[in-house]
């Protein structure tokens, strides 16, 4: 059972890494720029940091949560619940501290969902804001 168990994981890991790839792509032809990628703090990750120069006032740092799901009744976006807002936002606020000169930047939390069946890639740019 444990070989099982283990198995999955890193079945879990490869698919999350490919969908993490398909998402940067996905995101590079939209002209954004990768910064970092898999940041990760005690109590936090971020899957992508990545600089959208497109908004008309300033290049914004955009924090982008992966969220690769099959068929179910909970869309990649409904998936990131208040207690993981707060560990990307915990995350961000980390990478910001480690890499002062990014501070200055404008920041936004994007999610991209992959559906797993149609390799559908849904971007949603501000899905959450901090309060």
């Amino acid at each position: 059972m444990a070989a099982s168990s283990n198995s999955e994981r890193i079945d879990r890991r490869a698919l999350g890494q490919r969908g993490e790839r398909a998402a940067e792509s996905f995101l590079c032809r939209r002209g954004l720029t990768v910064v970092h990628r898999n940041y990760h703090c005690r109590g936090g990750e971020i899957d992508l940091v990545m600089l959208d120069p497109n908004p008309q006032d300033a290049e914004v740092l955009a924090f982008v949560e992966v969220r690769l799901r099959g068929p179910g009744p909970v869309s990649g976006l409904e998936s990131i619940g208040p207690m993981k807002q707060r560990r990307l936002i915990h995350a961000a606020r980390h990478f910001l501290m480690s890499f002062p000169r990014w501070q200055d930047h404008p920041c936004r939390f994007d999610v991209v969902a992959i559906d797993s069946e149609t390799d559908t890639l849904n971007w949603i740019p501000n899905a959450f804001e901090v309060a």
